[in-house]
């Protein structure tokens, strides 16, 4: 039997010892045994090696062989294997390979905006589980990037299996195999959740990274600690550009038609309604009329609602960016937002009456105003808690121009509430 029979049928029956034998070689060298032999083989063999040296390996690999080896090759190995290298040669890659091998690969290198997948690292750094110690400690010096935290343990078909930190590395004797002393018991996440499900991993584990894994477990990359915190400060300054109606695309510097393209939609949706505000104002003209001073007031009792609407707005959201509270304990929060808008109502309503008994002189006057702050406070503070909750129950954005809608429903309450006690009090508003 010839050396290149019994070559090729210890890489089909042994591809995982194969590929051991084959880390001691050169690079070269092992180029040109992936030649000798089949694409299926050559496949096996470059998914069994360690992902930084297979990625390594396809970067010099030439086009005919590597089309024949990517062909074979799953697509989550071969998306996981292209991300290790630069963008620069991804493209050229993918370009030398026929297109449905390449759509399919691009497939599993691509993922939603909001997605776990979006931010993760896809060049974690993992070693097969057969290393040694001694191996491991090499390999970190020689191919790690030095911010690395945590060592990933995989087996030789890049299924996760375990996790060991430098520290834990450092402790252990040099000739145990990472199989013997790595931590199997960690957390993975898939990476077409959503970020929020990362942040409560993190918040619950205190860990600096976690890996992401596919449906069967194939290591594709990790998320560090740091990458969540700088998505979550991008994404909280989005929520307010959000909540006063601009686009979270926007920027600083964005071209100006970009701006009033983003701006203007929402812009006149605010116009009507402060029409809808100014209506309501509209349908007490006579009664302002007859007391000009209700003018005089106005604005004070709709800035009054209006702050109380946005400070519960702003707590509420907090609440669920952090995950703190659910769409399904909304009677619970707005329960408390009402409590403490009524608790501050009663407060600001007693300086107010104060202030415009001491003006005005007026009893019928200080009382309207003093009942419809205590009226259009609690009405802003269960708005500002219901409608970011409603719109997540509704799967939609909460930051999304929730501060214009709550500045309507403060308004129209605000106004309704004071003209409508004044029209019906205002016999009493003679001063």
């Amino acid at each position: 039997m010839s050396h290149q029979v019994i070559h090729e049928a210890f890489f089909t029956d042994y591809h995982e010892e194969a590929a051991q034998i084959l880390e001691t070689f050169s690079i070269p060298d092992i180029l040109r045994l992936l030649q000798a032999t089949g694409g299926k083989n050559a496949a096996n063999l470059l998914s069994c090696l360690s992902p930084s040296l297979a990625a390594e390996i396809i970067t010099v690999m030439p086009t005919d062989l590597l089309s024949k080896t990517l062909a074979e090759l799953s697509p989550t190995i071969a998306a996981s294997l292209l991300h290790r290298v630069d963008e620069g040669f991804q493209e050229a890659i993918l370009h030398r390979i026929p297109s449905k091998n390449s759509n399919e690969i691009r497939a599993h290198m691509e993922y939603p905006a909001e997605s776990v997948g979006s931010l993760m690292d896809p060049s974690a750094f993992a070693l097969p589980e057969d290393f040694t110690v001694e191996d491991a400690i090499v390999q970190i010096r020689n191919k790690a990037s030095k911010d690395i935290h945590d060592l990933y343990v995989i087996d030789r078909n890049h299924t996760l299996v375990g996790k060991l930190s430098l520290r834990d590395l450092l402790l252990v004797a040099p000739d145990e195999r990472l199989q013997c002393v790595m931590h199997q018991d960690l957390p993975a996440i898939h990476p077409l959740e959503n970020r929020e499900q990362i942040v409560e991993l993190f918040s619950e584990r205190h860990l600096f990274t976690i890996p992401v894994v596919d449906l069967d477990g194939i290591l594709l990359g990790v998320i560090r600690n740091e990458d969540i915190v700088k998505a979550s400060q991008e994404d909280a300054t989005a929520d307010l550009q959000t909540m006063v109606g601009a686009s979270k695309d926007e920027r600083a510097l964005s071209p100006a038609w970009f701006s009033v393209r983003k701006r203007l939609p929402w812009l006149q949706i605010n116009l009507l309604t402060a029409f809808m505000a100014a209506f309501v104002v509209g349908m007490f003209e006579e009664t302002i009329a007859r007391v000009t001073a209700l003018a005089v007031l106005l604005p004070v009792v709709a800035g009054q609602s209006g702050n109380t609407g946005a400070q519960s707005l702003a707590v509420v959201m907090r609440g669920l960016a952090l995950r703190d509270i659910r769409p399904s304990q909304w009677l619970k929060v707005s329960g408390k937002e009402v409590y403490v808008s009524f608790l501050n109502s009663l407060a600001i309503a007693f300086m107010a009456c104060l202030a415009v008994a001491l003006w005005s002189h007026s009893v019928g006057l200080t009382l309207v105003i003093g009942i419809s702050m205590i009226v259009s406070m609690v009405i802003a503070g269960l708005s500002g808690a219901i409608i970011p909750l409603t719109l997540k129950a509704l799967k939609q954005d909460p930051a999304q121009s929730s501060s214009i809608v709550l500045t309507t429903i403060t308004d129209v309450v605000g106004f309704f509430s004071f003209l409508g006690l004044a029209t019906i009090f205002s016999k009493f508003l003679e001063f």
